[in-house]
């Protein structure tokens, strides 16, 4: 009877062709990763950049075994075809000082190289990581100023009405806030902007790590998200006037309004949480009953 012979790739320098690639990338983007660390990460609410910076990381090292692996088949074309669109795309980033084209390059550039060297199923397989790169992108001044001037102005109508109906003496205009002898300026990190940016990467993140097989369960918590950074901002811009009113204008300017973020943020994770626990049991039991 003849023998079969089975052929495997052979892991023979499997794993050392990334070097190459590793060191390009790091030549390619460190010094972006600089400018962002000295340009934007050192703003007000944009702490989180080298948190999510660390999650990719994380994410790529959980998914290791598909880089290792020695492939099964490859796509060359197309992922030669994302490479030279990100290598272009970084290069006119880079030469013009764009950081948004710097750091958004390195979506098409990695998914490129995964195609180029592992296939599709690598690139199925990292395609989390690679949305999650989108958060590292660094919002446009333009679309930041278009979209927190409207916020700000929600928040102020909104905790202006609810604390006038509790009895305050409070008015605003535009967003500027007069509540007894005090006068508030509502400030871009109260527009909620970076809060609801912060809060859709952990829930995304969450659902991931999740993996729930329900769509809408899924749906409800994505959706929910927005909002819930949007109350917590008009609680945080409440409870500083509030601070304001009763214990003057320092204490209100002074540790309670950087420490006051925190607590807000933490507190739409929490009701994040309880609304998965709700959505979870329900769905659970709806599917014990059919």
């Amino acid at each position: 009877m003849p023998s079969m012979l089975v052929t495997t790739p052979s892991r023979d320098g499997v794993g050392l062709e990334w070097l190459p690639v590793l060191a390009g990338l790091l030549i390619l983007f460190v010094p972006t990763f600089y400018d962002l660390a000295g340009m934007i990460w050192v703003r007000d609410g944009e702490a989180h950049g080298p948190i999510i910076l660390a999650v990719i990381l994380w994410l790529i090292w959980d998914k290791r075994r598909v880089l290792l692996d020695a492939p099964v088949s490859t796509a060359r074309a197309p992922g030669l075809a994302l490479l030279v669109f990100g290598l272009l795309l970084y290069v006119l980033g880079r030469s013009q000082m764009i950081l948004v084209f710097q750091v958004g390059a390195l979506i098409p550039v990695l998914a490129g190289v995964l195609l180029a060297m592992r296939g599709w199923p690598a690139l199925r397989a990292m395609w989390f990581m690679l949305l999650f790169i989108a958060y590292l992108v660094p919002l446009p001044s333009y679309f930041e100023d278009a979209m927190t001037l409207p916020l700000k102005q929600y928040v102020s109508e909104v905790a202006t009405r609810i604390l006038y109906a509790t009895g305050y003496p409070i008015a605003h205009e535009g967003v500027i806030l007069t509540v007894g002898q005090y006068q508030l300026l509502v400030a871009d990190a109260c527009a909620g902007l970076k809060s609801m940016f912060s809060l859709s990467a952990v829930g995304l993140l969450y659902l991931y790590l999740m993996r729930y097989q329900s769509w809408l369960h899924n749906g409800l918590i994505l959706a929910s998200l927005l909002p819930i950074a949007f109350c917590a901002n008009i609680v945080r811009v409440i409870v500083l006037v509030l601070v304001t009113y009763h214990f003057g204008d320092a204490a209100g300017q002074g540790f309670a309004h950087g420490f006051s973020g925190i607590v807000l943020f933490v507190i739409a994770l929490i009701v994040m949480l309880i609304l998965d626990t709700i959505l979870a049991r329900f769905f659970k039991q709806q599917r014990a009953t059919q």
